[in-house]
């Protein structure tokens, strides 16, 4: 662990740990984390697709059911609920389809620091890259890494007690939008890995994540195209982010 106090979360996706979900607070010392968890607290993840997965957006009140989508947030959303009714927690999901770093830019006040959020967890780059790729947009990656430090920089400058986690984005290989091209996608992981070590975020290390769960099962099995994952891949990032969630309060 170095002077920012970066906390990488890696190398899970096969391990007993990572699969038994419903197991993370078993022993006594998790039960006594538990304790540590403030007793208010508001839960705000936000990216694109991957995070948005089909929400109802006139579901943006807290913890609707319609409104945390299919995906991981979907899956995390009740494990939370269900595990903490001795909180007063609060979630959001502000995930949007399509969207790029700039694009969070244009929405931060009123989709995140007007929520004033405990933890917040953002996930975005794919189509940073994406859009680059395929001529939609002019994202480099320098671009990507000074847009992303600029969100999160923002949020702690607006609350200093802010905990912010970073998922690192990531492809599933041997999706069926994935081809030699998107080799330079990991100079876009690097950024965000760079912007969590520098800011002393939580980083969640997906696409490790993914390349050992390819292991274990063919692409299309996590994930419908390379990008997005099925609900197996949905599976995978839960059980990693409610680790690194109960990490924060170590």
């Amino acid at each position: 662990m170095n002077n920012n106090r970066r906390t990488i979360i890696k190398g899970m996706a096969m391990t007993p740990l990572a699969l038994a979900g419903t197991e993370l607070l078993a022993s006594d010392q998790d039960v006594n984390m538990k304790k540590r968890i403030p007793e208010k607290m508001t839960i705000l993840f936000q990216g694109d697709s991957i995070t948005d997965a089909g929400r109802d957006r006139a579901s943006y009140y807290a913890n609707q059911v319609a409104g945390m989508g299919y995906g991981y947030v979907g899956q995390i959303a009740p494990e939370l609920l269900g595990r903490h009714p001795e909180i007063d927690l609060r979630l959001y999901n502000r995930g949007v389809s399509g969207d790029k770093t700039d694009d969070l830019l244009n929405r931060w006040m009123e989709d995140c620091l007007h929520l004033r959020p405990t933890v917040l967890s953002l996930l975005v780059g794919v189509n940073d890259f994406w859009h680059t790729l395929e001529g939609k947009a002019d994202m480099p990656v320098t671009e990507y890494k000074k847009n992303l430090k600029f969100l999160v920089k923002r949020t702690q400058a607006a609350s200093k007690n802010v905990k912010i986690i970073i998922g690192e984005p990531f492809i599933v290989k041997g999706g069926v939008l994935i081809d030699e091209k998107w080799d330079a996608f990991t100079a876009y992981q690097s950024a965000a890995r760079s912007v969590a070590e520098e800011l002393g975020a939580v980083l969640l290390e997906y696409q490790t994540i993914f390349d050992e769960a390819l292991e274990e099962a063919p692409a299309d099995y996590w994930s419908n195209d390379g990008v997005h994952p099925t609900m197996a891949g949905a599976y995978l990032m839960r059980n990693a982010w409610l680790k690194a969630f109960y990490r924060l309060f170590i």
